[in-house]
């Protein structure tokens, strides 16, 4: 049996992945796999969330992202966050400022990076805690100081309110002295 479809590949200039539209008579064909999808894709399951702000989609519902352009600079990733979040954030830079002199600020994967040759590490604000990203050797390494931490590969979750800078500082220095980085 030979199955020919017309497909069309479309790709949405904000989203990392294309989809294939098919017809429906592909259902005869694929059986219930297809029907599940198309009863997705058809409105059956509200799988997808768009934001009212910017019109971008994403899987989950009130998915944390910016609307419109993206931060160019680490000042202007700090002011576009909410301001009780911003002391914190101004004080985790200072601390990695400190620690790597001689790397150079950029914006990364969309957040504050230190660089010098490769990443070193990146750190992001989220709602409840801001992520320090030094790589998944600096928390194997870090184990035993990270115990009071949620801690998952390469990401460290530090609360608000409770930056330990001399932390900070150390796995900093460790992640560029090592080479281990993000």
């Amino acid at each position: 049996m030979e199955l020919k479809l017309n497909e069309e590949m479309l790709q949405n200039k904000d989203m990392d992945a294309a989809y294939v539209e098919a017809p429906h008579d592909i259902k005869g064909f694929f059986g219930g796999i297809v029907e599940g999808v198309l009863q997705e894709r058809d409105g059956g399951k509200a799988s997808m969330w768009k934001c009212p702000g910017c019109g971008r989609v994403f899987k989950k519902k009130g998915q944390s992202h910016y609307c419109g352009e993206k931060p160019k600079t680490v000042d202007e990733y700090i002011l576009s966050q909410d301001a009780d979040k911003q002391e914190d954030l101004r004080y985790i830079r200072q601390v990695l400022q400190r620690a790597l002199p001689e790397a150079e600020e950029r914006i990364s994967w969309s957040m504050p990076t230190y660089w010098k040759e490769h990443n070193i590490l990146h750190f992001a604000a989220s709602k409840k805690h801001i992520g320090l990203y030094p790589g998944p050797e600096a928390v194997i390494h870090f184990a035993e100081e990270l115990q009071g931490y949620k801690t998952d590969k390469g990401t460290i979750r530090i609360p608000y309110g409770k930056v330990d800078a001399a932390l900070v500082e150390k796995i900093a220095k460790w992640c560029w002295q090592t080479g281990n980085h993000a």
